[in-house]
């Protein structure tokens, strides 16, 4: 008798341990989902009516009620639409699975393994998009990003998203996600900050954590940094670093 209900006990373990796996697994680093509708070039909603954010990257804005389109907005749109669109596809997820709109945050996969974050960006229709703590993938993203500037592929062919030079980065361009190119002009003591030109960039001290340690820069080093510009309280164009990513070091 005693051995039985001993049998009984370690059954009963071992079943609440597969279940509590089989649990993990279901909530997991991913899951499969169908596309129901694709808002743009980075947005879609699946069948159970979730809205998911494609992890890493952005895409053109499409026109709103109040707000037009930016160039090749559309076109990023229909791409998505095209590749995904009525399919089951997987969601990879990061480290943060939500963001602050309560979207789910993912790297998307095909049936066939195609890795559609990527595609989107060796097409020319998107740009990299980090932020910490989702690094996931970003050095091969920034990769393929690269290879599709050289080729002005996409929006690298068009003004609106082209790599601008530093010293010519003006008011106009306040409230768009941008990526400058130049020469670091001046540094500050503590190496957070640094000045191209006018354009003052800084890493804020939310996001350091996130950098091994401030940038080794050096005067009249050329560099490239991505960020959205903006207008200081002091009247100064300025960007922010969000993550590793958001600075290139050019040899």
């Amino acid at each position: 008798m005693q051995l039985a209900s001993s049998l009984l006990l370690l059954s009963l373990l071992l079943a609440s341990q597969t279940g509590w796996a089989g649990t993990l697994s279901q909530i997991g680093s991913s899951r499969w989902v169908t596309v129901a509708k694709v808002y743009d070039g980075d947005t879609f909603k699946t069948r159970d009516g979730e809205k998911v954010r494609l992890l890493g990257i952005n895409t053109p804005e499409v026109a709103h009620t109040s707000k037009p389109g930016e160039p090749l907005g559309k076109r990023a749109k229909n791409r998505l639409k095209k590749l995904i669109h009525g399919k089951l596809v997987r969601l990879e997820f990061d480290q943060e699975k939500r963001d602050r709109y309560g979207r789910l945050l993912a790297h998307i996969r095909l049936r066939d393994g195609r890795w559609i974050n990527s595609q989107m960006i060796q097409d020319g229709l998107a740009h990299l998009y980090i932020f910490a703590p989702n690094f996931r993938h970003a050095d091969k993203l920034l990769k393929f990003e690269n290879e599709a500037r050289l080729k002005r592929s996409g929006i690298w062919g068009n003004s609106r998203f082209r790599v601008a030079d530093s010293a010519k980065v003006t008011p106009a361009m306040i409230g768009q996600f941008r990526l400058v190119k130049g020469a670091v002009t001046s540094i500050d003591k503590n190496g957070w900050k640094f000045n191209m030109g006018k354009l003052s960039i800084t890493v804020p001290r939310a996001h350091r954590q996130w950098f091994k340690s401030a940038p080794k820069l050096k005067s009249g080093q050329q560099v490239v940094v991505r960020g959205r510009i903006r207008n200081s309280q002091k009247e100064r164009l300025f960007l922010a670093l969000h993550s590793p990513f958001d600075l290139e070091m050019i040899e």
